[in-house]
């Protein structure tokens, strides 16, 4: 049913509990998981450019992604489901989304931070922006 799982991370407890159950799944079906961390750019959802923004580096965004990735994964088994760990960088809803269609994401598993309606439906958040336009399964785990 399920061949390759988007896991998206933000090294919080709620996207380690996504990995977890997201290995569950993997296992049950011998399916991949995508660990997929992406780095939050303003330019890419605002229009900026390095005039109006602090200057980040790709070697900075590569360090924070691998701790990001590294944090996610500590203390959990995954030695028994293929993962492949990427890092991008955009505006997360939109680089997930995406990704979706370019590696032919089955099912998307992502944390939820546990917003409230009011308060989630004002912030709009990444889950919730994935969850609406995602042409795929999308679990949020609390």
């Amino acid at each position: 049913m399920f061949k390759k799982i988007l896991v998206a991370t933000d090294a919080s407890e709620y996207s380690r509990r996504a990995l977890e159950t997201a290995l569950d799944l993997a296992r049950k079906f011998q399916a991949k998981i995508e660990l997929l961390f992406v780095a939050y750019t303003p330019d890419a959802y605002w229009g900026y450019n390095s005039a109006y923004t602090i200057e980040v580096t790709l070697e900075q965004i590569e360090e924070r992604g691998q701790l990001t990735l590294e944090q996610t994964l500590k203390g959990i088994d995954v030695k028994d489901v293929p993962l492949e760990r990427k890092i991008m960088q955009g505006h997360p809803s939109t680089v997930i989304l995406e990704e979706i269609i370019n590696e032919n994401i089955d099912l998307v598993v992502m944390g939820s931070h546990g917003y409230g309606p009011i308060a989630g439906a004002v912030l709009g958040s990444v889950s919730q922006r994935v969850l609406r336009k995602a042409k795929c399964p999308v679990l949020i785990v609390k």
